[in-house]
């Protein structure tokens, strides 16, 4: 039986490319099949092609039939927020590495996806590219890159992209907002500290969302990227982030690392088109607030 789904479109592009990116995909073949037999109209078009151009607000109707499984990504529980012939955009659970280490090769969102495209695109040669990490314990957004000539693209404009994180912390901070600066280096034992003079600029801003008896919910903006950051600096200032027994945290009641990837906004490598993507707050940090304060991320 077959599904009938309206798509509308978030940025210029040709019908063909548009059809392949859809979630959960489809190859080329797959897409020219449903051109050619018109399961494909475009609202107010009597007639479309391959080629046809699509502009941003554009709807475009496809008659398809089963959706490619996700088995594999729920199972994981990795989600796939965007897919385009550019980049993925996921949203990785906490626990989850986001790519290979000498331990694990296997179970990360990298390899998992690479799985994934794999078999949507029906290609050995199909696979993802790695744009930036986020630690194990991070939940939240993540950016791929579909080929190297992205990954450069967005790596290279790294600094562009805003990236907000949620955390909910110990204690209150004095002031409801405010800027982190610190130079931070790591030791020999892989730990990030702090330090007077050398390593490396790390600056965090961070907004205090909320307050909730001895916790609060902080919203974090990254102005420069380095490796445990943010974790680091909010323990340096007092309020580590609850679960982090890495760097101070005395409590563990949510049996994860409180801090999550909430979004990212960047221009689209290709088309220059701002691309906006926000995740809620995880179930698991939103039972470290009282009931009756329960926040809904925005």
């Amino acid at each position: 039986m077959t599904q009938s789904r309206q798509i509308r479109v978030a940025y210029a592009c040709e019908l063909l490319p548009f059809l392949i990116g859809i979630p959960p995909g489809m190859s080329r073949k797959q897409a020219k099949a449903l051109l050619r037999f018109g399961a494909v109209t475009l609202k107010g078009a009597k007639e479309v092609r391959h080629d046809t151009r699509l502009t941003p607000g554009d709807v475009v109707m496809i008659a398809l039939g089963k959706p490619v499984s996700d088995v594999a990504l729920e199972h994981h529980g990795l989600g796939i927020v965007h897919i385009d012939e550019a980049v993925v955009v996921v949203d990785k659970p906490a626990g989850l590495l986001s790519m290979g280490s000498d331990r694990e090769k296997e179970k990360t969102a990298h390899r998992i996806l690479n799985d994934y495209l794999k078999a949507l695109i029906k290609s050995s040669l199909q696979q993802a590219y790695i744009v930036h990490r986020l630690d194990r314990d991070t939940s939240g957004l993540m950016i791929f890159a579909r080929t190297e000539t992205i990954q450069s693209v967005l790596q290279r404009n790294w600094k562009n992209v805003t990236k907000k994180y949620l955390a909910v912390v110990a204690g209150v901070p004095e002031n409801s907002q405010g800027t982190l600066r610190d130079n931070l280096i790591e030791s020999k034992s892989f730990k990030v500290h702090r330090v007077d003079k050398g390593g490396e600029l790390a600056i965090t801003h961070y907004r205090v969302v909320g307050s909730y008896g001895n916790k609060s919910i902080l919203e974090l903006t990254l102005e420069t990227g380095r490796k445990n950051q943010i974790r680091v600096q909010l323990t340096a200032a007092g309020h580590p982030i609850l679960g982090d027994r890495k760097y101070g945290s005395a409590t563990n009641s949510a049996k994860r690392l409180a801090l999550h990837s909430h979004e990212l906004i960047f221009p689209h490598p290709i088309t220059g088109v701002p691309m906006e993507f926000r995740s809620v707050l995880p179930a698991p940090m939103k039972a470290l607030i009282e009931r009756r304060h329960a926040l809904r991320a925005k």
